[in-house]
């Protein structure tokens, strides 16, 4: 691990999450939530970002998996931000365009210290297996509050349910790689008024 990490940590009744993550790895992890279909997505979120990690979690699944899902993005966003640190140096603003078959996902995220996500998208099917596609919403707000990003995700057309779904995914890692890079350019933190938030 470099030195933009963090290992977070969270459990509740409902849950028991722990995350590893460094920003500036190669795209090195190992996810086990317990929803199969968010080890797929958060698999593939960390090897796109290239961040390096682990990231487990034990939760409420014979329930469903709302809980869990929600969790991983409080902790995730948690992570993230306290990989950030003190943000000096980053560029800030970062998008990324992702094609996956008839999909296309378009992301733009801040890294402004202020939560906020518009979600542009309609996901045809409310199920992809057994996993409730209205929980990407879910997931995606929760880290971006804690992330303490703006996030913004458009999709102006697709058709397979799975297809959108992965494509967010992947353009919100390398929209975030995009944004947290050091620009030698940057003096302290790139904004204004002297800082983020």
């Amino acid at each position: 691990m470099g030195t933009r990490t963090a290992s977070i940590t969270r459990k509740t009744n409902e849950t028991q999450i722990a995350i590893d993550f460094d920003l500036d790895g190669t795209g090195q992890v190992t996810v086990n939530t317990g929803v199969p279909f968010m080890d797929h997505m958060l698999d593939l979120f960390m090897k796109h970002g290239l961040y390096d990690g682990k990231i487990e979690a034990n939760g409420d699944v014979e329930i469903d998996d709302h809980h869990t899902t929600e969790d991983l993005g409080i902790v995730l966003g948690q992570a993230v931000r306290q990989a950030l640190g003190d943000k000096k140096g980053i560029k800030r603003y970062g998008h990324a365009f992702v094609p996956m078959d008839d999909a296309l996902a378009q992301v733009y995220v801040d890294c402004s210290d202020r939560p906020h996500l518009e979600f542009r998208a309609t996901l045809p099917a409310q199920k992809v297996g057994t996993f409730d596609t209205e929980l990407v919403h879910e997931f995606l707000w929760k880290f971006a509050l804690e992330a303490r990003m703006n996030v913004h995700v458009i999709v102006p057309y697709g058709h397979n349910t799975h297809h959108i779904i992965e494509a967010i995914f992947k353009a919100l890692a390398r929209a975030i790689d995009d944004a947290v890079q050091i620009d030698p350019r940057v003096q302290g933190v790139p904004s204004t008024k002297g800082l983020l938030g």
